[in-house]
């Protein structure tokens, strides 16, 4: 039982990631490589402020703020100096590996013992047990940012973010500056993003440098997954439950995870179960059309 509740706790922290990804994935078609070193940056930030004695809630805070700026990075890089949106996310994650390093001081930061955003929750849940309190905490967060990303995009704004993605020439013909848009989209998208590789390393207990490493597939993988259940359900899902659906896939992925750990395959194969994992997401979709 507690393999499985860890890994439904790990999977909503994940959860962010997938949101995250599907911001540049779904709705911009962008493949932002950001992710990489936003979330490992969103983990040093929040475990370099809190080991050094500040409020976890402003190391979250703050954390978020700082992958915000790593979105924008490569957003500006994309937009304003023309240069190809992969290469972009990848020469900013590159820059990103020595940064996260400068933040923490080192390749690992311990936060065992240390006062976290769960420790409150821990206080007030404890008679649900270990993992009552990180279950609810992580659930009312991301019901939270699920609310928030809905209303963002039911807003005139957030429309133009989505017509942004689907047509930029029909979109900038109505005066919408769509450098801006882009610009603020990969920036929302890898704030989220830091938010999760923060709740992470509070739930896990420590941040290192390389924790973001591939993670990319990850929260593509959640992405696909959320959407391969969504298509089981007749009609055009709304932009809201597809948002959830990712949440649900990362959720579903780390079981599966779970799933082959508990079989007996040695947790140096989690790259390559990842790989197969994904490989699976991706290909299953295609044979139904196919087969239909």
């Amino acid at each position: 039982m507690e393999l499985w509740l860890g890994a439904i706790s790990l999977g909503l922290c994940y959860g962010f990631l997938a949101m995250g990804v599907f911001i540049t994935m779904r709705i911009y078609n962008f493949p932002d490589i950001t992710a990489d070193g936003s979330l490992t940056l969103g983990a040093s930030v929040t475990a370099a402020l809190i080991a050094a004695g500040t409020n976890a809630y402003v190391a979250v805070g703050l954390s978020m703020v700082a992958g915000f700026l790593a979105g924008t990075t490569t957003g500006i890089i994309h937009t304003k100096f023309r240069v190809n949106g992969l290469l972009s996310g990848i020469l900013v994650t590159t820059g990103l590996y020595s940064i996260n390093l400068h933040i923490m001081g080192r390749s690992n930061i311990p936060l065992i013992g240390v006062e976290n955003v769960l420790t409150p929750f821990e206080a007030a849940l404890s008679e649900f047990g270990y993992w009552g309190p990180p279950i609810v905490y992580f659930f009312c967060v991301a019901l939270l940012c699920l609310l928030l990303l809905s209303l963002l995009f039911k807003s005139d704004f957030g429309l133009a973010m989505r017509a942004t993605g689907d047509n930029e020439i029909m979109i900038s013909a109505q005066g919408v500056d769509i450098d801006r848009v882009k610009i603020f989209g990969i920036g929302l998208s890898n704030a989220i993003i830091a938010l999760s590789g923060s709740l992470v390393s509070q739930y896990q207990g420590f941040a290192d440098i390389n924790m973001g490493i591939g993670i990319i597939v990850f929260g593509l993988a959640s992405v696909i997954i959320g959407e391969s259940i969504l298509a089981a359900k007749p009609g055009r899902p709304s932009l809201s439950l597809r948002i959830g659906g990712a949440i649900l896939g990362a959720i579903i992925f780390r079981i599966l995870v779970a799933v082959a750990l508990r079989l007996g395959l040695s947790p140096i194969d989690l790259k390559l179960i990842t790989a197969f994992f994904v490989l699976l997401a991706v290909a299953l979709p295609q044979l139904r059309k196919q087969n239909d």
